[in-house]
């Protein structure tokens, strides 16, 4: 084949007739080794108002994946056409690598490759170029793989231990390799305490399985014990991603340890207790046990006292691997102190950033009460008749100490006000101080949905741990198939392991102290379902609790912070239930020897509103939206002239919208704020520049009074001013559209293959006169 000819097929021909030879012919299976057109990350969700889509350009698709085994990916080829140099694509490879760990990267244009290589010999360059018919084999690649990795290579038999393979197909996400990987290289080096961090809502009760699969498989851990310290976990992990074990797993119940089964799932409080009596774990030996693994260990052995590290000393021969979404606690004795640093790290902004979580909005409501405090007046009663003590009641007293009626009746009213104006029916979870809270905000928010709770009684459940008919909903209210309950009011029983994917709306009434709390109630939003439609969710912050915990490194920023309108212990201890009873209990309740005074004539109401924007120098700044979007798009065209000259130069207007975007600059936003029926081009004139915007029906009207559709024939005008009327009622984007053609009214002209070839004579005729129409709406922005 000639070198024109080369340049004029596809990267997908290249692949075909080119790399894929090449590789197989250095000896790599089709089948077993060599994966194409492998999605890495789906790319992050961008959020619109209450609209939301995934941002495509940040997708990471690598075009091969080279593995030694099914379950060892080994290095990544990207592929390019041949009118790009040999190594264009291997700074793309490079972050594919990175991402993998894995020391091998390979570019390619079909005319050779260019390489990577991480672990390089002495004398050896890192980055080379070589001929297509000198890929290197299978085992050398391997070989790099293990010095990069630090694999003996006797032990390399139980790193190639393979995954569990369930008939939906379903594969570890890169990271979950990666996690599962990383421990069980761990293990093979002797390393006998384990921890792996991993961000709620990231599969890690998956990620465990696998881990255990692959060393119980191995013959490395021949029993096991996973221990949980909520009831649902155990279920959960039971009836979900254990469930390949079958028949070798039990649950441990009514204080028995049964030597009969292999892999043990159960409640740390279902194994010890006060009493010596109570210390079932001393009825088998401390070498029963090969492999314990502790889910949420920073609420157990975080702890030096805790009940779960008694466990794990008693079986200090196992070896121990700890799991937790919050490897970080202020005050109190980390459980890096027992496990040691994470073998990895998996977290929140990197999984909102991958697009694998859910990103999050926060609405931060001031009410008067909290923020200003309240004095009650000389002499001033209760509603029981007794004097109210004279002192400041402030955020913290609020629903502890001191219940003003009128504030619980203002929080459900404002919940109720959002979920109104975007979607009633999306799930919520209200974070209420304590059990009483909850069943006062349960009837505060029955008399602020009105019609919706007359409909269905179930509208809203309290669902905490002393409630029977609450508890016996919570299995519905996390299903995505149930439509009811719709809101859930709890104290704690709902703050971890939950998988409610479909939670769009988080509701925090509830003063938290602790940052571990405080990630795991997130942790309940994070989970993304796009089957029903849950791209991101909604944080209302009634408590100020999104202000004392921003840990950016971990759990990333908010997509924007809207504000309408410390003594405690972390987290409450878990009641002394009995071994198979659901662990919440009451706990959390009024707090002990405390009486709550009650006042129910105290008006309360929501004060100043602010905005918080993230800037560009990933701080939090206050400003107005319109504000923060100058900035914005002054950085990145400094005049009007610069602005006009790009948009009008723009094949696709779209493009530099999405730019913008990626800097914050969402046009909803902004045409919330000047007006819904601006463009964005005059949207962004008048916010950035000052200049007098016009509406998108005002500029098509002055295109129709140039009477500039003369110049094409009857069906093509029929188009183009359909096509302009489509851009004064929804945008420029629309139009834009490959998909606008299957609209109404084209569709009674003819379908897009017609219009584009009969009306207009071909693509590239039909994309000149759109953009010729473009010219013509923004004729007045000539400079």
């Amino acid at each position: 084949m000639d070198e024109s000819e080369k340049k004029k097929l596809s990267e997908s021909d290249i692949c075909d007739l080119f790399i894929s030879p090449s590789i197989r012919n250095a000896g790599w299976d089709p089948f077993t080794q060599i994966r194409r057109e492998v999605t890495l990350t789906p790319g992050p969700v961008v959020v619109r108002g209450n609209m939301s889509s995934r941002n495509k350009k940040k997708k990471k698709f690598a075009d091969y994946v080279l593995s030694w085994e099914p379950s060892v990916p080994v290095a990544v080829v990207e592929a390019k056409d041949n009118k790009v140099g040999v190594s264009h694509g291997i700074q793309q490879a490079l972050g594919y690598a990175e991402l993998l760990e894995v020391p091998s990267a390979f570019s390619s244009n079909g005319d050779a490759f260019a390489g990577h290589n991480k672990v390089p010999n002495a004398g050896e360059d890192i980055e080379t170029e070589f001929p297509l018919d000198q890929f290197p084999a299978p085992t050398e690649l391997w070989r790099r793989y293990k010095e990069f990795r630090g694999i003996a290579d006797e032990d390399q038999s139980l790193v190639l231990e393979p995954y569990h393979e369930d008939s939906s197909g379903k594969e570890p996400r890169y990271y979950q390799v990666e996690a599962i990987n990383r421990t069980i290289e761990a293990i093979v080096k002797d390393q006998r305490r384990v921890l792996l961090v991993m961000a709620t809502g990231t599969g890690k009760t998956y990620t465990t399985f696998q881990i255990i699969w692959r060393l119980w498989k191995a013959g490395e851990a021949k029993r096991i014990l996973f221990l949980a310290d909520r009831n649902v976990l155990v279920d959960q992990t039971l009836v979900n991603d254990f469930k390949p074990f079958g028949s070798v797993m039990t649950k441990v119940r009514n204080r028995k340890i049964d030597p009969s089964y292999e892999i043990h799932l159960g409640l740390y409080q279902a194994l010890t207790g006060p009493d010596q009596s109570d210390k079932i774990f001393k009825s088998v030996t401390p070498d029963f046990f090969d492999l314990v693994v502790i889910d949420e260990c920073h609420r157990g052995s975080a702890a030096a006292d805790a009940a779960w590290r008694e466990i794990l000393e008693y079986f200090s021969g196992a070896i121990q691997i700890g799991l937790t979404a919050t490897p970080k606690e202020t005050k109190y004795v980390s459980s890096t102190e027992y496990f040691g640093e994470p073998v990895y790290t998996y977290s929140l902004k990197q999984g909102i950033d991958d697009g694998f979580l859910a990103p999050y909005k926060v609405v931060k409501i001031d009410i008067d009460r909290d923020v200003e405090g309240w004095r009650p007046p000389p002499g001033m009663t209760d509603d029981l008749g007794a004097e109210i003590d004279d002192r400041e009641y402030n955020r913290q007293d609020m629903d502890r100490i001191l219940v003003l009626n009128q504030r619980t009746k203002l929080v459900a009213n404002r919940v109720m006000q959002l979920l109104r104006a975007t979607d009633p029916f999306s799930k919520t979870i209200i974070f209420c101080e304590d059990i009483d809270h909850a069943e006062r905000m349960r009837k505060a928010i029955v008399n602020a949905a009105g019609e919706l709770a007359l409909d269905n009684p179930k509208y809203v459940m309290r669902i905490t741990g002393d409630s029977v008919e609450g508890k016996a909903e919570l299995d519905n209210f996390i299903d995505p198939e149930s439509k009811f309950p719709v809101i859930a009011t709890t104290s704690e029983l709902l703050t971890t392991g939950v998988d409610a994917k479909t939670c769009k709306v988080i509701v925090l009434d509830k003063t938290i102290t602790s940052m571990t709390t405080f990630k795991q109630i997130i942790g309940r939003g994070t989970r993304i379902d796009e089957e029903h439609n849950k791209y991101f969710f909604t944080i209302m912050d009634f408590k100020g609790a999104t202000d004392l915990f921003r840990d950016p490194d971990f759990d990333g920023d908010p997509v924007v912070i809207y504000t309408p309108g410390d003594d405690d212990d972390p987290v409450p201890p878990d009641p002394p239930n009995g071994p198979d009873d659901d662990d919440d209990g009451p706990g959390g309740d009024d707090p002990v020897g405390t009486t709550k005074i009650r006042v129910s004539g105290v008006d309360a109401n929501i004060i100043a509103e602010r905005i918080e924007y993230l800037g560009p120098d990933g701080n939090l700044i206050t400003e107005s939206y319109k504000d923060f979007a100058r900035k914005q798009v002054l950085s990145e065209y400094a005049s009007l002239h610069d602005f006009i000259r790009t948009w009008n130069d723009a094949d696709k207007k779209k493009a530099i919208i999405e730019e913008l975007e990626e800097h914050g600059v969402l046009l909803e936003n902004l045409a919330a704020e000047v007006g819904k029926d601006f463009g964005d081009f005059d949207l962004l004139c008048h916010i950035a520049y000052e200049q007098p915007p016009l509406t998108r029906k005002e500029r098509a009207t002055n295109v129709k009074k140039r009477d500039y559709f003369t110049k094409y024939g009857e069906q093509a005008r029929a188009v183009l001013s359909a096509l302009l009327d489509k851009y004064a009622d929804e945008g420029i984007t629309t139009i834009e559209s490959a998909k606008v053609l299957r609209l109404q009214p084209f569709d009674s002209i003819g379908t897009p293959v017609e219009i584009i070839n009969d009306v207009f004579g071909g693509k590239d005729e039909y994309e000149q006169a759109l953009r010729e129409l473009e010219q013509e709406i923004y004729k007045q922005a000539d400079v």
